[in-house]
């Protein structure tokens, strides 16, 4: 199990060949949660950190903060494209925790 310890970042599995499915991942979550500047999110009252950090929660309360990934012979057992990615909902560059948590079976 790896997990985030923030809240305005995701973990996700997704592709890992090639880098636009990142850039067009964040340009799409970017179009759905606007920064608080943009008129449509005008509602927004939790500012204080700035215009990007309110959508920034909002983009982490839709995606998950934690993962679980089998291991197998002791390799994450992930598909042929795939790669994890701390997913920062964020402008500005941030320190970023994450936990992981090994379970070992004897099934």
């Amino acid at each position: 199990t790896l997990f985030i310890r923030h809240t305005s970042a995701s973990l996700i599995i997704q592709e890992n060949a090639d880098p636009e499915v990142q850039t067009d991942l964040a340009e799409f979550f970017h179009r759905l949660v606007p920064p608080a500047i943009d008129p449509s999110m005008a509602y927004l009252t939790h500012t204080y950190e700035g215009p990007d950090d309110m959508p920034a929660h909002i983009k982490a309360a839709l995606l998950p903060t934690h993962l679980s990934i089998p291991i197998i012979e002791g390799q994450m057992a992930l598909g042929t494209w795939q790669g994890i990615y701390l997913f920062e909902h964020r402008s500005r560059p941030h320190s970023r925790k994450a936990v992981a948590q090994f379970m070992h079976s004897t099934t």
